[in-house]
C-alpha cells in the first residue's frame, strides 16, 4: 500500500493511542504471573498482537477485548511451544521472549520473525543467557534469529553492552524467576528511558532487585509475578508524528492523552521542539499545543529517543540553519538503517542531508513531492508521510502499510486534523 499525500494545513485535535511499550511488557508480566490480569486500553496493533501470539504459545490464556485483555498466566511454568514462535515485526516481542524460552524447564523454543527481524542482532542477549546457564544458537551463527532456545536460567553473573535497551529489559523481566540469583553488569546501555519503564513495572509489581544507578543490577530469583489490572498509558512514540506536525508550515495541533509523569523517553521531543523554537503549551486539562514558531537548527542529542530520529529529521529541513541530530548510532539496528535510510528518502524530496556515523546533519531548505519508500519501517513511513503532507507537490510514500504495526489509527489520525492523504 501506498499514501499519496498532497500538501495541507494541519489543524485540530488528536487524541493518541496507548504506548506499544508499555502494552508488550504488560502481555509478558501478566503472562509471567499467576492468576488473572487486566491490561485495559491496550495498543491493538501488529507489534503488540505478536506479543499475545509468543505468550500464548508458552501457555498463556489471553482474551482480547475491544477494550481490555485479559491474561490468565502461566504462574511461571512456561511450557515448550508447539511450534516456532513467529514475532513479525516485533523486536521487542523478540527479545523479551528469548529471555521468557530459558524459563521453559523441558523441551526446546525456536524464533523467527519477518525479513527485518531476521537481520536484527541478538547477539549480545544471546551470549548473556549462555552465561546464566541457558542454551541459545543462532541457526546462521549471527546472532540473529532464527534462535533456538534450550535450557533454563540458572542465575549468575554477565557482562551485556546494550545497544539495544531490549537485551537489558529482556533480563530484568525474565532473571526473577531463574532458579538462583543473577548478577548483570551494564557497560554500555543506550536507550535508558526503556530500562526506567522496564523497571517502573518492577517496582509496581514488587519484583526485588538491588542496583548500582543503571550499571549493576543485583537480582534475587525464585521469586514470582502477581496478577495486575493497570490501564496503558498512551505513546509518546506515536504522539511525536503530530507533535512534529503541529510545527510545520501554519499547523496548529493539540495532542490529547499523554502523561508527563510516564517515563517515556520520546516525551523529550517535546523539549526538542521547543529548543528548536516551537510554541509548546500544556494546557490546563493536560494536552499538549504545538504551533511552529520560529524553527532554528541546533543539536539534539537521540540518544534516549532512537525513535524520534525520523520524524525529527522531517522537523530539521523546516529549520533555518543547520540541525544535527546526534549520539543516535544504535538507530542503524532498528527495521532499517534509519540514518541512512532518512538521508536517502529525504535527500529524494529536497533535502540537503549528511549522513554521519552518529546521525544527520540537515541544512533547512525548501522541500517538494517525489516519490519516497518507506522500506517497510513504520516510523520512517509515518515520517515520510507527515513530511508530504507539508510540502507543495505530491508525495508518494511506498510501503505505507507498515504504519500499523505500532499505530493503526494513524491514518485517520492526520486526515481528522486536514490531511490531505490517499491510500492506494
Amino acid at each position: 500500500m501506498n499514501f499519496v499525500c498532497r500538501r495541507s494545513q494541519l489543524r485540530g485535535d488528536v487524541t493518541i493511542p496507548g504506548s506499544k511499550s508499555h502494552t508488550i511488557r504488560a502481555v509478558a508480566y501478566a503472562s509471567l504471573a499467576a492468576g488473572e490480569s487486566r491490561i485495559e486500553a491496550p495498543l491493538d496493533s501488529g507489534d503488540a498482537r505478536s506479543a499475545v501470539r509468543a505468550f500464548v504459545a508458552f501457555g498463556a490464556k489471553i482474551e482480547c477485548r475491544p477494550d481490555v485483555w485479559i491474561v490468565n498466566g502461566t504462574g511461571g511454568e512456561l511450557r515448550a511451544p508447539a511450534d516456532v514462535v513467529d514475532v513479525g515485526n516485533s523486536g521487542t516481542t523478540l527479545n523479551i521472549a528469548l529471555g521468557s524460552a530459558a524459563l521453559v524447564r523441558q523441551g526446546q523454543t525456536v524464533l523467527t520473525g519477518d525479513r527485518q527481524i531476521q537481520r536484527r542482532p541478538s547477539g549480545p542477549l544471546i551470549a548473556s543467557l549462555n552465561d546464566l546457564g541457558a542454551s541459545v544458537q543462532s541457526s546462521r551463527g549471527n546472532g540473529c534469529p532464527p534462535i533456538t532456545v534450550r535450557g533454563r536460567l540458572k542465575g549468575g553473573t554477565t557482562s551485556i553492552e546494550c545497544k539495544s535497551s531490549q537485551y537489558l529489559t529482556s533480563l530484568l523481566i525474565n532473571t526473577p524467576l531463574a532458579d538462583g540469583d543473577t548478577t548483570i553488569r551494564v557497560p554500555v546501555l543506550e536507550e535508558k528511558p526503556y530500562v526506567e519503564m522496564t523497571l517502573d513495572w518492577l517496582a509496581r509489581l514488587q519484583i526485588q532487585l538491588e542496583r548500582d544507578d543503571l550499571r549493576e543490577f543485583r537480582v534475587p530469583g525464585r521469586q514470582s509475578y502477581r496478577a495486575f489490572q493497570r490501564r496503558i498509558p498512551a505513546d509518546f512514540s506515536s504522539a511525536t508524528f503530530f507533535l512534529c506536525a503541529g510545527v510545520l508550515g501554519d499547523n496548529d495541533v493539540t495532542v490529547h492523552g499523554l502523561d508527563l509523569r510516564d517515563p517515556q523517553g520520546d516525551k523529550a521531543v517535546i523539549d526538542y521542539l521547543k529548543q528548536m523554537g516551537a510554541r509548546v503549551d500544556l494546557q490546563p486539562d493536560g494536552s499538549i499545543r504545538v504551533q511552529p514558531g520560529s524553527l532554528k537548527g541546533c543539536r539534539i542529542d537521540l540518544n534516549a529517543t532512537p525513535d524520534a530520529l525520523p520524524m525529527m529529521a522531517v522537523v530539521a529541513c523546516f529549520a533555518a540553519g543547520k540541525t544535527t541530530l546526534a549520539n543516535v548510532a544504535h538507530a542503524r539496528i532498528k527495521e532499517t538503517d534509519r540514518i541512512a535510510t532518512m538521508q536517502r528518502e529525504l535527500t529524494k524530496l529536497g533535502a540537503r542531508v549528511t549522513e554521519l556515523p552518529d546521525g544527520l546533519a540537515i541544512e533547512g531548505t525548501n522541500l517538494t513531492g517525489a516519490e519516497v519508500d518507506g522500506h517497510h519501517d513504520h516510523r520512517i513511513a509515518m515520517a515520510l508521510a507527515v513530511a508530504g503532507c507539508s510540502i507543495p507537490g505530491e508525495t508518494v510514500v511506498r510501503t505505507a502499510e507498515s504504519a500499523t504495526v505500532t499505530f493503526p489509527t494513524f491514518l485517520d489520525c492526520l486526515r481528522k486534523i486536514g490531511a490531505e492523504i490517499e491510500t492506494v
